[in-house]
């Protein structure tokens, strides 16, 4: 006659591999996948009009296929784009609606914060952004970056300057609103072109 063999209770086998499982999702991090921080402007209304930009206000980064940069028409590096847009938006005294002409024109009507010291006249300086279907998604972002940076340092200068901090280290919305007044961000971006990608 054969030996019976005893049967191993597997009971608490489930027990263990659950309480194991939450222990490796409550400590092991997720990675985070971040994209660009740009809010999207609302859709204009129907009846609007077509708002005229001057020619002289619009500085033309276009972006090719094969990854090249032209910067106002002509061709440049991704490592000069932040420095030209720094000097195109420059608005070095915001106080005065002279400008120079190879600076964007300023508003007619000034925008009254006294918390920068009275009327301001923030520049109408545009960023056109325009690429190929083919550029590469690690362009675009690096020219997305640059732009952003251009536009947070030209922020944090001011900031400075009035207030001897950082943009990102304020806390009053007063003084917030006035910094994005006189440094708006004016980045628009034009449906890709056909030339050269799928």
């Amino acid at each position: 006659m054969a030996r019976q063999v005893n049967e191993i209770n597997a009971g608490s086998m489930a027990d263990i591999a659950f309480l194991l499982l939450i222990f490796f999702l409550v400590t092991t991090t997720m990675d985070v996948d971040t994209g660009i921080t740009r809010k999207l402007p609302p859709p204009p209304p129907k009846d609007i009009d077509d708002i005229k930009v001057i020619k002289r206000n619009v500085l033309k980064v276009w972006v090719s296929k094969s990854d090249r940069l032209m910067i106002g028409g002509k061709p440049d590096d991704i490592v000069n784009l932040r420095n030209e847009v720094r000097e195109f938006l420059r608005n070095d005294d915001i106080h005065s609606p002279t400008s120079p002409e190879n600076k964007p024109e300023k508003k007619k009507e000034p925008v009254n914060f006294q918390i920068l010291g009275g009327d301001i006249w923030p520049s109408k300086g545009v960023i056109s952004l325009k690429n190929d279907r083919g550029t590469s998604y690690d362009m675009y972002i690096q020219v997305q970056n640059e732009l952003a940076a251009a536009i947070r340092e030209l922020r944090d200068e001011l900031s400075q300057k009035y207030f001897g901090m950082k943009f990102s280290q304020l806390t009053d919305n007063n003084k917030i609103k006035a910094i994005q007044k006189a440094i708006p961000i004016a980045i628009s971006e034009a449906e890709p072109a056909e030339i050269g990608g799928n």
